[in-house]
């Protein structure tokens, strides 16, 4: 049986000058722009170039096929995502609760801004899911939320921890998936949130009072 083989989507080569680095987010933003306009089944890198101005070679210097754009628009929505989330998480001088509901705020308003975004690159994951990069940035969330419950958690055993992380996570991750699919209004973001993170408040408290 022959392996399946994971597509390249590291960038051939980082700009190192002002030039370059110019290029590269011209080339992001007409990915972007194709990306949300064709979706991912017509996305080319053709496309991207013919968007961004360039000759199709001009693309290639970075990225070595499609998949790599898209691994890069992708990782770099994870990483402000992430960013924002642990700064919201290591706010110590809150209750972890209040954290974690402000944290369900701003990730449920994120997935409403970006929703057409995210959806096409949800359609374009297959081509790098199993991609080594792929699975580092999830396993940096992971350990991220993981900590923070272990403040929530203290006196939990590690497999209870595990499984009320995975729980929130997949819960807020799906569920403002789901919500972020029809346009929405700032009142009703803000009450789906508040919901939610109601919830979630009930079930952590509920755990810690066993």
């Amino acid at each position: 049986m022959t392996n399946r083989r994971t597509p390249q989507i590291a960038s051939r080569k980082q700009p190192q000058q002002a030039r370059s680095t110019e290029l590269v987010a011209a080339i992001l933003e007409a990915a972007i722009q194709v990306l949300t306009k064709e979706g991912a089944q017509r996305f080319t890198t053709a496309r991207v170039a013919e968007k961004a101005g360039v000759s199709v070679g001009s693309v290639y210097q970075y990225f070595p096929n499609k998949a790599a754009i898209l691994f890069r628009l992708q990782s770099d929505e994870w990483q402000r995502t992430t960013e924002m989330l642990l700064g919201i998480l290591q706010e110590m001088h809150k209750p972890p609760l209040e954290r974690l509901r402000g944290l369900v705020h701003a990730f449920i308003r994120s997935e409403c801004d970006e929703a057409e975004m995210r959806t096409a690159l949800s359609d374009a994951a297959p081509l790098y899911r199993d991609a080594p990069e792929s699975q580092e940035a999830r396993e940096a969330f992971e350990a991220i939320f993981l900590a923070f419950m272990q403040e929530v958690l203290p006196d939990a055993s590690d497999e209870v921890r595990n499984m009320a992380g995975n729980m929130i996570t997949m819960t807020f991750s799906s569920g403002g998936k789901e919500f972020s699919q029809t346009p929405r209004t700032p009142s009703e973001i803000s009450a789906y949130a508040d919901a939610m993170a109601d919830m979630f408040s009930a079930y952590l408290k509920e755990l810690a009072g066993r």
